[in-house]
């Protein structure tokens, strides 16, 4: 059995030119990376559901969803879930469909 092959001349130099194109490539990426953009932690605190800044902004979305408000206003899911309950109860958005986990709504006609 033994242990691994010694490679060829031809083959140890195709694999050192090998590595020397990485290293080149990982410096060029390196210095093209953009700069992290550091995440704030989702709200937790629910935002008032009368404010017309928010229904305005919401209005402009075609589709509402848990997820789509939570990412637009940074919200938790569970919080954007309550604000879209919420302004049903209202009568400001419309519920189109739902699902076992998932309910659709979307503007209520002006």
């Amino acid at each position: 059995m033994g242990g691994k092959k010694k490679p060829t001349i031809s083959q140890a130099l195709k694999a050192q030119m090998r590595g020397a194109v990485k290293e080149e490539g990982a410096k060029e990426t390196k210095a093209k990376a953009p700069a992290k953009v550091e995440k704030k932690p989702a709200s937790v605190i629910m935002p008032n559901p009368w404010d017309d800044k928010i229904v305005k902004e919401m209005q402009k979305m075609k589709v509402l969803t848990p997820y789509t408000v939570a990412s637009r206003f940074n919200l938790r899911l569970s919080v954007a879930k309550d604000l879209l309950d919420e302004l049903h109860k209202q009568g400001k958005i419309t519920l189109v469909s739902t699902g076992r986990h998932l309910k659709i709504y979307k503007p209520a006609a002006a």
